[in-house]
Formats: structure tokens, sequence, C-alpha cells
């Protein structure tokens, strides 16, 4: 294992050497007026230990070391393309947020779960944009600052976002309050039902408009609101064992009715 913990086939991390900040500048402004190669090669590789410390962070992910290391080499390599000397901030400054962006872009690609072109190129953009405004402005953008920027409607950001997470199995747990575990499954609409749930909803509704206005309060606030029991009971200034004996009775009352 090397001094900076990551390992990387074919290349010894350990004798790698970091241009200090004036030679840097210095090549730089040769690299700048000639653009010979062999200038910029040096610049590389006197930057890649920036990239094996960003790469320690994905040290016990699921990725291979040497595909997230080339990741980080293109956008070190972009770095040095596009840096300007009249920018007035440190190289590294610069290339952290484009190596770490290749990174994170390799990450994100690589699901089970293909997503089109179009729509992961707006979430980067998302992504880019809310990156560059919090650093300008200090605070997370809205959406509506978001959509006008980039000239889509605001509906838009949240899908094209959410395209980027990784998919979650249908028996994962989303909720437990100490009885029947809920899971995702059970909140995915089955269509060959829709008739029947109909049915089902209408009856619900006369039921709730039968039972007692607390029981259907405490209903509504639990499995619709989302609340928890303790919630509850401070909220309306009771016990939890009260809100339970409630909870129980009105859910008994709706069950009868539907029958």
């Amino acid at each position: 294992m090397s001094r900076y913990k990551v390992d990387i086939t074919g290349i010894n991390t350990s004798e790698l050497e970091a241009l200090k900040n004036v030679e840097m500048m210095e090549l730089f402004k040769e690299y700048q007026k000639t653009h010979n190669k062999a200038v910029k090669d040096k610049i590389v590789e006197g930057n890649l230990l920036l990239v094996l410390n960003i790469l320690k962070g994905f040290n016990n992910s699921k990725f291979n070391m040497d595909d997230l290391f080339q990741m980080g080499c293109i956008g070190l390599v972009k770095a040095v393309d596009n840096f300007d000397l009249s920018y007035g901030v440190r190289f590294s400054t610069y290339a952290v947020p484009l190596i770490l962006g290749e990174i994170k872009r390799y990450t994100r690609d690589d699901t089970p779960i293909r997503v089109s072109r179009g729509t992961k190129d707006l979430a980067y953009q998302i992504i880019g944009f809310k990156e560059q405004f919090v650093r300008r402005e200090g605070r997370e953008p809205k959406g509506c600052e978001i959509a006008l920027a980039l000239g889509i409607p605001e509906y838009k950001i949240p899908y094209a976002l959410d395209a980027l997470k990784e998919p979650k199995s249908l028996f994962e747990p989303i909720f437990n309050d100490g009885g029947d575990t809920i899971y995702i499954q059970d909140q995915v609409a089955d269509k060959k039902e829709k008739d029947s749930d109909k049915d089902m909803l209408i009856a619900l509704h006369k039921a709730l408009d039968s039972i007692k206005q607390r029981e259907k309060d405490i209903l509504l606030e639990r499995y619709i609101v989302g609340k928890t029991q303790m919630e509850l009971a401070e909220n309306l200034g009771i016990s939890q064992a009260q809100v339970s004996r409630i909870e129980k009775s009105a859910i008994n009352h709706v069950q009868r009715l539907i029958k």
C-alpha cells in the first residue's frame, strides 16, 4: 500500500512527486505560449498526486480504482488545457472540481438502469450550475433560478436528477413504527386492479366521513401526512398510548364500514 493509500496498477505511487507552485506556473507560461506536449506532460505528471488524493475518498467504493484513476486523469488533462493564469488562483483550486466531476460522472453512468443521454446531460448541467451557484452566491439555487438559467421548465429538474439515483429494491423497507413494516412494493399501484381501487377509495371516503372527527384526524395525520404517534401525542397534548388506542379504534371502525 502506498503512502497515499491508493493502489494503481503499473504505478508506484510512493515515488510520484508533486510540482511546486512556482515551478508549475513557469511550466504553464511556457505551455500556453508553445503548446509543447512535453511541457504539458510534465504538468500532468506533476499533479498525479492530486488525482490520488481525490481517489482516497472512493477507496471503499464498488468501483475499480484503476478505472477511477483514468477518469481522474481525464479531468486533470482538461484542467491543464483550460487553465488560465489570469484566473489568479492556484491550479489545484481550479483542477479539483474537474477531476472530481469526471470521476463522479463515471460512477453515475455505471448504473444497472439505462437512462437517455439527453436526460443525463441535463442532470449534469443542473449539478454543474448548482455547484457554480453555491460557490458564487453561498447558497443553494431555487428551482426557478435553475430553470431560468438553463432555459428549461422547472418540473424537469427533479425528473432529471432522479434519473441519476441508484435503483431501489421493491422489498426495501420505507417505514416502521414498531408495528408492521411498509415496503416500497406496498406503495406501487397495480394497474390490473384500477377499477377495484376506485371502488375502495369511494368506500374509504364514506367510511372516514362516518367516524369521529378526532379518529379521522389521527388517521389522516398518521397515514397521509406521515407523522409518528409520538409527534401526534405532543401536538394533541395526550400520551402516545392514547394515540395508539384512538388509531386502532378508528381503523376497526373504518374496516367494519368498508365491509
